[in-house]
């Protein structure tokens, strides 16, 4: 759903879109909607739909767009938390499936996103039974290990471990396990169909709904499904996101050379005064390339200022840029420094390539996030630089509307356009990678104390403290025998504890 602007408000799946709808248009049920679902029926302007082969494949496709679009009117899997995947890493000594979030290229079968946890957890506690998979953790499970572990003794594991199976045969069970998952399970699941009927006809009615309810699993978790990676464009062609197009579309419209494949942008996140912190994110091809992620506490700027805020990021992520690649040309570092840095950075890149190509890349278009003040900051520090020719724009949120040096007024597109959209991808990106890091310091900012400075203050006795008398300040009010009560504190241990606070604590401490 979006609104008049073109943004993305709201993202939901239904079986029956004419049900889903009517839920929200039937004037009957439309007045006994909560506020919420008032506003969101009212900001509606259009639509986008998406069919899908499969109840798993919306849910998929749903999250990917929420986490995309980040709507305001949904209130699911706005976090970063993925679904499941299993990895198995074949190079390892004696192999076994694990259950992760992230994909990484570290040379392990992935297999999925799976989009029902519970039934994958399921299905994979199944197929370890039935390949005889071992699932304890040690890399190479030794002799301690095993004299803890009894899953060879109960049947459920080949025990490799202890001898009882050669390596190569283990191997050979991965291999089938792989080959479960690829598409073999549905043989498995005709001879579990069998089961089950040879198990009603006993009356063993208990022993028939367990291979149901693993059946059901199975199906829930192997069937067939495709993966949507973010920023890689949707199935059913109208509406879908095109990013090599919205690259070229961008480049056009800022009437540059050549299309800006990598692009940087940059986001400022504080609340009051507290934890500034600064992000910036890159994108290859109108994609994120998370592996370039970067995150910045701000330190040289005092209290709110977004504009010095903007200029310290800015600075401190191109010096180092050129700081590294003086460092890694070796005796090009004179004909650097006497060059114009962009010619000299692009030109090392392609005489380098390889290794060199790490240090010496800049983006085709550096994106701010904000109007004229943030863009005036960071185009300032990229002169001081010597990178005044680097390509800059700024965004700002409230029309947005696109800032370019020494143009007097904005530039509006019109909000279907695919430049206007990728612009929108990286910036919200940025700001989603800025408060995911500002969220992480506040939270850790919460959990510390000034019981963690204390002599003899363990953090199971700060818990027990805080628990039981709730914050430092009241902590100080009490005698040495109220906090000798609680377990593991001696009084002496006590009376340490209260001389520390009231000796070398501000009475404001909470």
């Amino acid at each position: 759903m979006r609104d008049r602007l073109g943004r993305v408000i709201y993202v939901g799946k239904a079986r029956d879109l004419r049900k889903r709808l009517a839920s929200y248009f039937t004037p009957s049920r439309r007045m006994r909607s909560e506020l919420k679902t008032r506003a969101l029926i009212e900001s509606i302007w259009d639509f986008e739909t998406h069919v899908l082969r499969s109840e798993s494949e919306a849910l998929l496709l749903e999250v990917k767009l929420i986490k995309e679009y980040r709507p305001k009117y949904n209130v699911s899997f706005r976090d970063d938390k993925r679904f499941l995947l299993l990895k198995v890493k074949c190079s390892d000594t004696l192999p076994r499936f694990q259950l992760v979030r992230v994909r990484k290229d570290d040379g392990g079968r992935y297999f999925g996103p799976f989009a029902h946890s519970g039934a994958l957890r399921t299905t994979l506690s199944w197929i370890n039974r039935e390949f005889g998979l071992r699932t304890c953790r040690p890399r190479v499970p030794g002799e301690p290990d095993y004299r803890h572990c009894h899953d060879d003794v109960i049947a459920n594991c080949s025990a490799p471990c202890a001898g009882k199976i050669s390596g190569e045969d283990y191997r050979k069970r991965i291999e089938s396990a792989c080959e479960f998952l690829e598409g073999g399970w549905r043989h498995h699941v005709a001879d579990i169909e069998a089961n089950m009927e040879e198990a009603v006809s006993r009356q063993d009615f208990e022993q028939a709904a367990q291979y149901r309810d693993m059946i059901d699993s199975l199906r829930k978790t192997l069937q067939p499904s495709r993966r949507f990676t973010r920023g890689r464009g949707l199935p059913g062609g109208g509406g879908g996101i095109e990013p090599l197009a919205d690259v070229e579309e961008l480049g056009d419209v800022l009437g540059m050379a050549s299309a800006p494949m990598v692009m940087e942008c940059f986001d400022i996140s504080n609340i009051s005064s507290s934890h500034i912190v600064a992000s910036m994110v890159r994108f290859k091809c109108g994609v994120p390339d998370n592996s370039s992620y970067r995150r910045y506490r701000i330190k040289g700027v005092e209290g709110q200022d977004d504009f010095a805020s903007m200029a310290e990021v800015v600075r401190r992520r191109y010096s180092r840029i050129l700081l590294e690649s003086k460092n890694h040309v070796g005796d090009e570092q004179a004909e650097l420094s006497q060059e114009n840095p962009i010619e000299a950075l692009e030109r090392l890149g392609r005489r380098g390539g390889g290794e060199k190509r790490r240090y010496v890349c800049l983006p085709d278009l550096v994106v701010v996030d904000g109007g004229k003040g943030q863009l005036s900051s960071a185009l300032k520090e990229l002169r001081k630089l010597g990178l005044g020719e680097l390509p800059v724009i700024g965004l700002a949120k409230q029309n947005e509307e696109i800032f370019r040096p020494g143009a007097s007024a904005p530039l509006s597109l019109p909000h279907e356009t695919g430049a206007l959209r990728l612009l929108q991808r990286i910036r919200d990106e940025a700001h989603r990678f800025a408060n995911s890091y500002h969220q992480l310091l506040m939270k850790r900012r919460i959990g510390e104390s000034v019981l963690d400075d204390c002599p003899g203050v363990s953090h199971a006795r700060k818990a027990a403290l805080l628990r039981k008398f709730g914050s430092v300040a009241r902590l100080k009010k009490v005698s040495a025998e109220q906090v000798a009560e609680i377990r593991g504190i001696s009084l002496k241990a006590a009376r340490n504890i209260l001389d520390f606070l009231n000796g070398e604590c501000d009475p404001s401490d909470a």
